[in-house]
């Protein structure tokens, strides 16, 4: 989102690019001290990756949340990263809120939720 390649982001936190992906796929668990480098380089605070977390979803146990993963999964894709790096460059707040109402009317609602709108991006 930020422009950051990859293999940028593992020079900084001083890890290669393929620990990076891991890192992101979650097949490799990120430390807290590396958890605080990242956050530290995105100028964020370490709260910003548990933004969608509730206190209510513990009652899961493991399981992963859906609407966050499908979420991710979007931004993951070719068309996912342009619309949301074209839309943060937008300034003016009427400008962003007339296009996310725009794309609210266009979009078709499904019994499945997201998941289905998820298919047609692949």
């Amino acid at each position: 989102m930020i422009g950051m390649s990859q293999s940028k982001l593992g020079e900084i936190l001083g890890v290669t690019f393929q620990q990076i992906q891991k890192y992101e796929k979650g097949v490799n668990r990120v430390s807290a001290s590396r958890l605080r480098q990242a956050a530290n380089v995105f100028n964020v605070d370490i709260d910003w990756f548990y933004e969608d977390v509730t206190a209510g979803q513990g009652a899961n146990g493991f399981a992963e949340g859906g609407s966050r993963a499908l979420h991710v999964q979007f931004l993951s894709t070719a068309e996912g990263f342009k619309l949301n790096r074209a839309f943060t460059r937008i300034r003016d707040p009427k400008v962003r809120r007339k296009i996310i109402d725009l794309v609210e009317s266009l979009a078709t609602p499904d019994e499945d939720g997201d998941a289905a709108v998820l298919d047609d991006v692949r």
